[in-house]
């Protein structure tokens, strides 16, 4: 009975609380827009420059999970987005994608697989003994292709001696073997002759596959070039031997045109190399790698389009600046060491600044930041002191973010975003520079590597001066981001709360009735508004013998409260339960109260508002055994 009450009750308090609500909502109105679009196209240059120096200042009270594209994006973008007051999320099943979105989501598929193919994400660096190689291996090739570079300049003079001593080829073959008495000092014409031999090998080995017949060739002018030599000292003439015998294995593949297995012999010092290019293809090619991101793979899975969707909404479904994203983010998340900060223990002081609390009235997760806690001094000095201690919060925020990811739906129904409420209430403000600057290197971060990850964000108890900070960052920020941003004052915190937060899942220190006790947030609140000067009563009808409890708050209180049963039976007699007393806005938040009754009846409660001005009445009951 209890709850029918309750139900009954519920229809009439809700009209009225619609037509009295007086949210304030601030939000950028068609005007504004319609003056923004066009600014920054003509004239990007002389807007880019301030742009961080605004949001530097503006974002020292907003950490929150912000999707935003960089600034040229949002220029780009701002055209295509549909404006709206309020932001709506877009669906997650391909299936009703549009066309041009379906396209993009396939595109940007086949540019990962590409990828993951040929390991551009995560490829480990090669080993020491494999890096020298391929470091050896430009060398060689540029030695070669100097010295291509030296024949093709000078042709003449490397051409005119070859017909000269043609005919004293055969002469130089037979005369190899007895080299005549060295002349006196032309050492060093040997070593001259030994290099300008090698360096005519090596071009004439490249000229055997096009030209066999030059191969002949080949051994004429190299053994023409032994005679020469062959005046030389005894000394010398050992290196002259050495010299025909290279020129012999290279020539001799040359006359056999039947045999092109031979020619990765031509040089010593490279057949090595040119084995292992040879056994290379016999080698299976390493299987696609798998990248994965909140710990779901980058394809092959139906929560990876989810995944892949968001980058592309970041980036107003530009397949190639998605693609850049996602390749930064991955790089990014190895760089930071993310799976190894899941493990991390990095204390619980700021649980209180960052924390997550029931969910939405469409099931998102809420998390609430406290900028007001950072006006303890100690807590402010060891979070923000250094650039040490900063980038210990940065770790702290990072990994609480991560945290909360893993416990999202990413299945294409599921739910994969967060609402964000910030509470400014005695918030540091723009002068702490330790904070503004780690704000700025997490919202750097996060609009970077977590795209699309908020889908409201509600900005509570708002001072006065970051209403005049939101006017000045509000051109450079697009619909898209606009829409999700709602603003309230200290005296419609709660009430804002409430339109996208039941109150059973808002903390009591927001306004609602969320805490731990008796109840839980499977017992819904009925909530009304009380007119000025005026009386409400709420009855609770109890049909047997059982233990009622309930709890209620008005918002802001200021009002008279009393309690008492009235049984059914005419001549029962009424049963104060609590006498009529004033509750201030210094007295407990919630009141709470049980009443065992013993025979049917009905708990009617009073609640009197003495003021001009309307209230909002927050109450729920249940029913126990008297058992219990």
């Amino acid at each position: 009975m209890a709850e029918e009450t309750r139900k009954a009750a519920t229809p009439e308090a809700q009209p009225s609380a619609t037509t009295t609500e007086e949210v304030v909502v601030a939000e950028e109105k068609p005007a504004v827009i319609e003056k923004e679009t066009p600014a920054p196209v003509p004239e990007p240059e002389p807007v880019a420059p301030e742009k961080p120096a605004v949001v530097e200042d503006a974002v020292a009270v907003v950490e929150g999970v912000v999707e935003e594209e960089k600034p040229k994006e949002e220029t780009t973008g701002e055209v295509k987005i549909t404006q709206s007051v309020s932001f709506k999320e877009e669906t997650n099943v391909v299936g009703e994608l549009p066309e041009a979105q379906k396209k993009a989501l396939d595109d940007l598929k086949q540019l990962i697989q590409e990828a993951l193919d040929k390991l551009e994400f995560t490829t480990p660096p090669p080993p020491p003994a494999a890096a020298a190689k391929e470091e050896d291996k430009p060398a060689e090739t540029e030695k070669v292709e100097a010295k291509e570079a030296e024949k093709t300049e000078a042709p003449s003079t490397s051409e005119e001696p070859k017909t000269e001593e043609e005919p004293k080829a055969t002469e130089a073959e037979t005369e190899a073997s007895t080299p005549p008495p060295p002349p006196p000092a032309v050492e060093e014409k040997v070593e001259v002759k030994e290099e300008k031999v090698e360096e005519k090998v090596e071009v004439k080995e490249e000229e055997k596959k096009a030209e066999p017949s030059a191969a002949a060739e080949t051994v004429v002018v190299a053994a023409t070039e032994v005679e020469k030599v062959a005046a030389v000292d005894e000394d010398g003439a050992k290196t002259v031997e050495a010299i025909e015998e290279t020129i012999v294995s290279v020539s001799a593949p040359a006359t056999e045109e039947a045999a092109p297995a031979a020619e990765p012999e031509a040089s010593p010092a490279e057949g090595e190399p040119k084995k292992e290019e040879e056994a290379t293809p016999d080698v299976p090619p390493p299987p696609p790698e798998e990248v994965f991101i909140w710990g779901i793979p980058l394809l092959g899975d139906e929560r990876s389009d989810v995944i892949l969707l968001k980058f592309l909404r970041a980036r107003d479904f530009k397949v190639k600046d998605a693609f850049t994203m996602i390749k930064n983010t991955v790089k990014w998340r190895k760089e930071f060491g993310i799976d190894a900060l899941l493990e991390e223990e990095l204390g619980t002081e700021l649980e209180k600044v960052v924390f997550t609390h029931g969910a939405d009235k469409e099931g998102h997760p809420v998390c609430y930041n406290a900028y007001g806690a950072f006006q303890d001094k100690e807590l402010y000095q060891n979070c923000f002191a250094d650039e040490e201690k900063r980038a210990k919060f940065l770790k702290w925020r990072i990994q609480f973010l991560e945290k909360s990811i893993r416990k999202l739906d990413f299945s294409p129904s599921g739910i994969c975003t967060i609402v964000q409420v910030s509470d400014l209430k005695n918030s540091p403000g723009p002068a702490k520079t330790g904070l503004r600057q780690a704000t700025n290197q997490a919202l750097s971060l996060l609009q970077d590597n977590y795209p699309e990850f908020v889908a409201k964000n509600v900005f509570i108890n708002v001072p006065w001066w970051y209403l005049t900070f939101n006017k000045m960052i509000s051109p450079f920020l697009t619909q898209r981001t606009k829409s999700k941003f709602v603003f309230a004052g200290p005296s419609k915190s709660a009430e804002t709360l409430f339109k996208y937060i039941a109150p059973e899942e808002v903390p009591v220190q927001y306004g609602g009735l969320s805490r731990d006790g008796e109840f839980t947030v499977a017992d819904c609140v009925t909530d009304v508004t009380i007119k000025p000067t005026s009386k409400h009563t709420v009855e609770f009808p109890v049909s047997e013998a059982c233990i009622l409890a309930w709890e209620l708050r008005v918002l802001g209180w200021d009002v008279s409260y009393e309690a008492e049963f009235m049984p059914s039976a005419e001549d029962g007699y009424t049963v104060i339960v609590s006498k009529t007393r004033k509750v201030t806005s210094t007295d407990e938040p919630v009141i709470s109260d049980t009443f065992k009754i013993g025979e049917p009846g009905k708990v009617v409660l009073t609640i009197h508002n003495q003021t001009s001005k309307k209230k909002k009445l927050l109450y729920r009951s249940k029913t126990k055994p008297i058992s219990e």
